[in-house]
């Protein structure tokens, strides 16, 4: 079984700690394969970042679809860029960071609370709550405002980081932490027991669901429901290399 882990950013350090958390908890014979962003932004703190990762991201996936598909491809970036347009032109399924944790957050306790890096990409996390059916369940979004690429950097990291969700799990009265960056993934074992309650790293989470549904079979619908192949397109200027068919 291989599994495709994807950083939408062009940080290709950053890459190297997220195929650490993803290969971590793979079982034996399950390959992971990490791939970083070819184009794009250093770090996704905007949805402008956001918006200008996805094209890269897609071009990762188009090509392993067409040469070596993986069993399954995980978008380690909380704000799930591009994880719709992801789906329609991947078999093996797809899943965001943020999706995977939400989801088993869930299972661990009626409430959870978002840990993410800063303020401003709040909303972003509000949003895929709601999507994933997932808004009543999230107690409450705080940022430690450490920008993403000052993660591995800022020695102080673990100390913001551990407090910071030591604070959301009072203010909130939640069951679970779910940390909101791909770049965080290290960190979460420490900083569980620590604080003495479960804390979700997406990378690691999404790696486990993406396993196990490869090992059932499942796959992305090709030819009916909304995530199947997208129609034949000419596409043109910079993005003509992305037209299909």
């Amino acid at each position: 079984m291989r599994i495709c882990v994807i950083n939408p950013n062009t940080a290709s350090a950053m890459t190297e700690s997220i195929a650490d958390a993803a290969r971590s908890v793979a079982a034996s014979g399950t390959e992971v394969v990490a791939v970083t962003n070819p184009m794009g932004p250093a770090s996704i703190e905007s949805h402008y970042d956001e918006a200008l990762a996805v094209p890269g991201l897609l071009r990762v996936i188009t090509e392993m679809e067409a040469d070596d598909p993986a069993d399954g491809y995980l978008l380690a970036c909380f704000g799930d860029p591009g994880l719709d347009a992801a789906r329609e032109i991947a078999v093996a399924p797809v899943i965001g960071i943020a999706e995977a944790a939400m989801h088993v957050a869930t299972m661990l306790g009626r409430g959870y609370s978002v840990v993410t890096t800063l303020s401003r990409t709040i909303g972003r996390a509000e949003d895929l709550a709601a999507t994933y059916g997932m808004a009543a369940r999230c107690r409450g979004f705080h940022a430690c405002e450490i920008p993403v690429l000052e993660l591995e950097t800022n020695p102080d990291t673990a100390a913001i980081l551990t407090e910071a969700c030591r604070d959301a799990l009072a203010a909130d009265g939640s069951d679970a932490i779910v940390l909101g960056c791909a770049g965080m993934a290290d960190l979460a074992a420490t900083i569980s027991d620590k604080i003495g309650a479960p804390v979700i790293d997406g990378v690691a989470a999404g790696t486990l669901l993406l396993q196990s549904m490869a090992a059932l079979g499942l796959r992305t619908g090709t030819t009916s429901g909304e995530f199947r192949t997208p129609p034949p397109k000419r596409y043109t200027g910079v993005l003509a290399e992305f037209g299909r068919g």
